[in-house]
């Protein structure tokens, strides 16, 4: 059975305000950062075919973007000076952060292992993959992730296959197409936060949450969301936690990760909450609009 916990975490957020001034694109070639895969001789090979699939990427006739590499000294630097150990479940603001200490616009990071196999159904064999995470440095969200794998007889003919795989144009492509529709849709967000500024919500500080003449939305029903089967697969243990703008009527409306873990996780999340329904924020006995926070805590399967 699998432990799942869900709590309302005594804090909301109020909607922030966007500059006036609409901001551009500076046309420059786009700095990519390695954070790392682990030190493992096959977590240093998937980095370094990940690099020279990215950085070896040929403009496209219609979209000139050039990627650039932060040195790796630098990054192990700027990663060290802000405390980062290595974590794939990550705040915003902690990945804004690491991001800011690098100076970069997008980084990788991940792991990658070979392990040998001894199912009683089948042969030995060995299996080597690689987590793949894709951040935005600006906007401090899990842009993409996946797991890419390959079992073989022996632990060199799986790693060349998985290494085989991470240099392919297939995921060269994806890569870059992950990169630049997050491009696009981040200046889509800062244009229409400037066209249409989003409407003030209440704001619950701690001290008021304690206050008898406010109270917190409350759900109907908890529900629970699914663990997916990759996240069981691979044991994953791991908090989400989502910000949620509840209504005057209880309803919910935008939805957004603060802090993510990949393994579809997150999307388990969103979609779970999307179907929630509460009782609707109350101060001095009257309904408001308020933003809170969702924690998710998902634990392996217990055998």
């Amino acid at each position: 059975m699998r432990k799942l916990g869900f709590h309302i975490v005594v804090s909301a957020i109020a909607f922030l305000g966007c500059p006036t001034v609409r901001c551009q694109e500076n046309e420059r070639a786009i700095r990519m950062a390695f954070v790392g895969f682990g030190d493992s001789s096959i977590a240093r090979r998937a980095e370094q075919e990940l690099t020279r699939s990215i950085i070896s990427t040929a403009p496209h006739p219609n979209d000139p973007t050039k990627f650039s590499l932060v040195d790796h000294d630098q990054v192990r630097a700027a990663a060290a000076g802000v405390g980062y150990n290595g974590s794939l479940n990550m705040t915003v603001e902690e990945a804004r952060n690491l991001g800011a200490a690098i100076g970069c616009d997008f980084f990788f990071m991940g792991d990658a292992q070979t392990f040998r196999r001894s199912p009683s159904e089948r042969p030995m064999y060995f299996e080597s993959y690689a987590v793949i995470f894709l951040v935005s440095a600006r906007t401090g969200r899990l842009v993409s992730w996946e797991k890419p794998s390959s079992r073989d007889a022996s632990a060199q003919e799986s790693e060349n296959d998985l290494l085989a795989n991470l240099r392919s144009a297939d995921s060269q492509h994806r890569y870059v197409i992950a990169i630049r529709r997050a491009i696009e849709d981040e200046r889509a967000e800062r244009i229409s936060a400037v066209e249409a500024p989003p409407q003030a919500i209440e704001v619950m500080s701690d001290e008021a949450s304690y206050r008898n003449d406010l109270r917190t939305p409350r759900p109907y029903r908890r529900l629970k969301p699914p663990y997916p089967a990759i996240a069981a697969a691979a044991e994953v243990e791991a908090i989400v936690d989502v910000l949620v703008d509840v209504d005057a009527h209880g309803e919910v409306g935008h939805v957004e990760i603060s802090r993510w873990a990949g393994y579809g996780l997150d999307q388990s999340v969103i979609e779970t909450v999307k179907q929630m329904h509460f009782f609707p924020a109350m101060r001095d006995g009257v309904v408001i609009p308020m933003r809170v926070l969702l924690r998710y805590n998902f634990r392996k399967p217990q055998s």
